[in-house]
């Protein structure tokens, strides 16, 4: 740098201190200022730490530089690069703004020091604090007289009381936990006494490691402003109580002299020419309750300390009643002790007589709005403020409590919101008064219904508003919304029933009609439901009922119909269908949405699905047409072994009117005297007993020849008329069996087979013992035939029926024991006697060694259950002489017999079974 310009600049007559240095740092120059400050010395003392702020300064621009030193302990200045024109550097420039001599005091200081604000300065490492003149003329510093302990010279003037939350704001601040210091305490003056301050400050330098080094501030006399403080807190309870107490009578008692003031106004307001002189007088002139009131009250204040309000009554003779109110406000001191007692009272004896007709009309009003459940608001129509009465706030389900319009509208649904707004808008614009039902849902969730009747009204002297009327309609909705659920929902899951689905259907034909759609109906049958139902009961079936339905749904199309056409039965209507195949695909969905079990506790359900599919065609083009070929179709898949899918064909059709025709030629039948019965015998593998015989139904319709039981019987299970034939089957043998007994025929028992349907019904056991009872035959001779799955429904019903025949002696048999449920359990809970081996046993245990071997297991089960077993359908002797070597105890055939009738029953029986009877007196099966 050119020597020339360093000599100008530093004999250039600058009041701040300059001191130039080298690109290392090291001073090169200083004018006079800075030499008489020593700035040379100290910034060569500290050139390693300035190292730092030099590369700032380097890139550019003024750094802000502390060393220590000068008259106030420190040196606040500013570093800066000078570079040549081509941008290389040069030297730094280090200048202090007017350093002063010690104690001089500079502009800030005089300006602080006016402005009421004094500076100290904390030197950390010698625990030395440097104060300005703010409290005597010359400035000192505290570190000769300060205490021993960390921070003690800071703290030497301030007032014990308030040293420790003095220390532990500076603790924080010097462990970093905020920018600045702050805290309120008293400092001796140096005149005496103690004086509030307000201190603030903060650690300006650091070492290394981050220890504090220094740390200045400032302190403010806050001494006058404590004083307003708290003459601004009286002057605001005055305040407070001048306000509340304005234009009324007042009083004031002294606990002291415990003497009362009464103000005139009080006097000329109670009728009195002087204040009571004790709190007794001023008692004996209330009523004895509310002379009780007050006592309470006072005692209350003199311990809380916490004002009061009562209102009294002060009997006036022929005047009658003066109602006061009575307000009491204690001025406690500063110890906490009561120092006076502030009132004032008001004559509210004509408020009071307003509020008792408000409230009585009131009451009435009530009364009326909440028999009809009518609520009512005003809205202005300027400002939307809104005004309810009590039955509003119960309908909305609301606390009494101020309520705005928007409030009240968040609780509307979206189209209820816009439709009370536009009505507003319309009326408002001189439309005629209009009539909305509209629905809200209150905070707890329900839902509510309510028609609402808006009118606007116009009164001179108030603000034109709305007039509201709120009615409660929600039983009359629900109600509607029940009939219509009833009407055309199902209860239990929730689908359209019957008659929604019939109309959905309608519509669907119609407009795939128009587009030339292709259209398909599924008719669904739930495959094993019935045997779930009846053995674990209706809740169980409900459940499986409604958690089928859902899987069934979630397989469908939004735009696909469905619903419940009756007990486990569903339809479904696919539209859009690509390809008639596509129908076929979703039947497969279905069977499958049912293929996982469904668990109930500790239950384990399982059921298939049957369906039947018809596409819509010109013969096939109404719900009806289309219904009865989806149904004939599922019979079709349920004949092809369930859990399946069929598509409709005319012989499937033909198979359901077969079925149809036979439910409709049973109904009548046994009045028409259309039914007979066989007779077939069971004789005893041990020829030394009489043989048994089994009663067999048989069913010859006029003009058509004889009909199945295999055909038969089961749809007579499924239109109930089975429980009637089953009631005439039962007479039939008892009668038959009491006559071959009246003459002299010998035989064992007669059996006659029962249907599971028959058991449930309730009644049949006693039917049972009053037809043995009628035709005079022992209930121990007539055997009951019961399928297994009849077992397997263990009812309160069924457990009542097994009972009464028990306790009558009447035994039982399962026939065709070991194709149905078998289990063990029901075999030994109820009172069965007798196995009966099916025929398709028989049939095949010559062939079949595995067969064979079920024959014998069942033979070894009867009898360790105590019970006789039976074979049917022996027509060999080779079977018959494998079942005596197998232990069986009673055998029933062709070989020995085909069902007889009657007469030819009589003419075996008489002849002991060796006869042979002729083919003629056979009855066809």
């Amino acid at each position: 740098m050119d020597q020339g310009i360093i000599a100008s600049l530093l004999q250039h007559p600058l009041a701040s201190a300059l001191v130039i240095l080298d690109r290392t740092g090291r001073p090169l120059a200083a004018n006079p200022a800075a030499r008489e400050h020593g700035l040379p010395a100290t910034v060569a003392a500290y050139g390693e730490l300035l190292e730092s702020l030099r590369l700032l300064a380097a890139d550019g621009g003024l750094v802000p530089c502390q060393l220590p030193g000068g008259p106030r302990g420190r040196f606040d200045g500013w570093l800066r690069a000078v570079h040549d024109p081509d941008g290389q550097l040069l030297a730094f420039t280090l200048s202090v703004p007017e350093p002063v001599a010690p104690y001089a005091g500079s502009r800030w200081e005089l300006a602080l020091d006016h402005a009421g604000h004094g500076l100290w300065d904390w030197d950390l490492p010698r625990d030395a604090v440097t104060r300005s003149r703010r409290w005597d003329d010359v400035p000192r510093t505290d570190d000769e007289a300060a205490p021993a302990g960390a921070g003690s010279a800071l703290l030497s003037q301030v007032h014990a009381d308030d040293q420790p939350a003095v220390r532990a704001a500076l603790d924080a601040h010097l462990r970093g936990e905020g920018e600045v210091y702050s805290a309120q305490y008293r400092i001796r003056h140096p005149e005496g006494g103690w004086r509030w301050v307000l201190d603030r400050g903060r650690v300006v330098a650091r070492t290394v490691d981050g220890q504090p080094l220094r740390m200045v501030g400032t302190h403010t006399d806050i001494q006058a402003q404590k004083g307003m403080e708290s003459l601004l807190l009286e002057q605001q309870l005055h305040l407070r109580e001048a306000q509340r107490i304005a234009s009324m009578g007042s009083w004031s008692w002294d606990p002291h002299s415990r003497q009362f003031w009464w103000s005139p106004e009080l006097l000329a307001l109670l009728g009195v020419a002087t204040a009571p002189r004790s709190r007794r007088r001023w008692l004996r002139l209330l009523s004895a309750s509310s002379r009780t009131e007050l006592q309470r009250a006072w005692r209350r204040l003199l311990r809380d300390g916490k004002p009061a309000t009562l209102d009294l009554e002060l009997p006036r003779g022929s005047e009658g009643v003066l109602y006061l109110r009575l307000w009491m406000q204690p001025l406690l001191g500063p110890d906490g002790r009561l120092q006076r007692l502030l009132g004032q009272v008001q004559n509210i004896t004509e408020q009071h007589q307003t509020d008792a007709l408000i409230r009585w009309r009131t009451e009435l009003l009530n009364r009326v709005s909440a028999l009809g459940r009518i609520g009512g608001c005003e809205i202005e129509v300027g400002t939307r403020n809104m005004q309810w009465t009590e039955e509003c706030y119960r309908i909305h389900g609301l606390r009494k409590q101020p309520i705005t319009l928007d409030q009240a509208l968040a609780l509307y649904t979206q189209d209820s919101r816009d439709s009370f707004e536009a009505a507003l808008t319309r009326i408002a614009d001189g439309g005629l008064p209009e009539q909305l039902d509209l629905c809200f849902y209150r905070h707890s969730g329900l839902r509510i219904w309510v028609q609402v009747l808006i009118e606007l009204d116009h009164r001179d002297g108030l603000p034109t508003r709305f007039v509201v009327l709120f009615r409660d309609i929600t039983r009359e909705r629900e109600a509607n919304e029940r009939i219509e659920l009833l009407a055309h929902y199902d209860l239990l899951t929730g689908l359209p029933n019957r008659m929604l689905l019939r109309e959905q259907t309608a519509e669907a034909i119609e407009e795939a009609r128009d587009r030339g759609a292709s259209l398909a109906m599924l008719f669904i049958d739930l495959d094993g439901f019935k045997t779930i139902n009846d053995t674990f009961g209706h809740a169980t079936g409900d459940t499986l009922l409604k958690a089928a339905a859902a899987r069934l749904h979630q397989s469908l199309r939004n735009a696909d119909l469905f619903g419940r056409f009756s007990g486990d039965e569903f339809i479904v209507v696919l539209r859009d269908l690509a390809d008639p195949e596509d129908a076929g695909h979703v039947a497969r969905k279905l069977i499958a949405s049912l293929a996982e079990p469904l668990q109930r506790g500790d239950i384990t359900l399982k059921v298939g699905a049957s369906v039947g599919i018809a596409m819509l065609d010109d013969s096939r083009n109404d719900f009806d047409s289309l219904l009865r070929a989806a149904d004939a179709a599922m019979y079709a898949a349920k004949e092809a072994g369930r859990n399946t899918y069929q598509y409709y064909s005319k012989d499937a059709l033909a198979r359901i009117q077969r079925m149809l025709e036979i439910e409709h030629a049973l109904l009548g039948a046994i009045e028409r005297e259309e039914f007979s019965l066989a007779y077939q015998p069971l004789m005893h593998a041990a020829n030394d007993q009489p043989p048994a015989i089994e009663a067999l139904l048989r069913w010859h319709r006029p003009g058509i020849g004889y009909c199945s039981p295999a055909e038969f019987i089961p749809i007579a299970e499924k239109c109930g008329e089975i429980v009637r034939i089953g009631d005439w089957v039962l007479t039939e043998a008892c009668r038959q069996a009491a006559a071959w007994d009246r003459a002299g025929l010998v035989f064992d028992r007669i059996a006659v087979n029962v249907s599971a349907v028959q058991l449930r019904d309730r009644g049949f056991a006693e039917r049972v013992i009053e037809i043995c009872h009628a035709h005079g035959w022992p209930p121990s001779r007539l055997e009951l035939e019961l399928t297994e799955s009849a077992l397997i429904r263990d009812t309160e019903v069924l457990r009542h029926c097994f009972d009464v025949l028990e306790r009558h002696g009447v035994p039982l048999a399962v026939d065709d024991f070991g194709t149905g449920f078998s289990n063990l359990h029901y075999l030994n809970r109820f009172p069965v006697g007798r196995l009966k081996i099916d025929r398709s046993f028989v049939q095949g245990m010559l062939s079949d060694a595995g067969t064979a071997e079920v024959t014998q297991a069942i033979v070894h089960l009867g009898h360790a259950l105590g019970m006789k077993v039976v074979a049917e359908g022996v027509e060999t002797e080779q079977e018959e002489a494998l079942l005596r070597r197998q232990g069986c105890d009673e055998i029933q055939g062709y070989l020995y017999s085909r069902p007889l009738t009657p007469r030819d029953l009589a003419q075996f029986l008489k002849v002991g079974g060796a006869a042979v009877i002729p083919r003629e007196a056979v009855v066809l099966p």
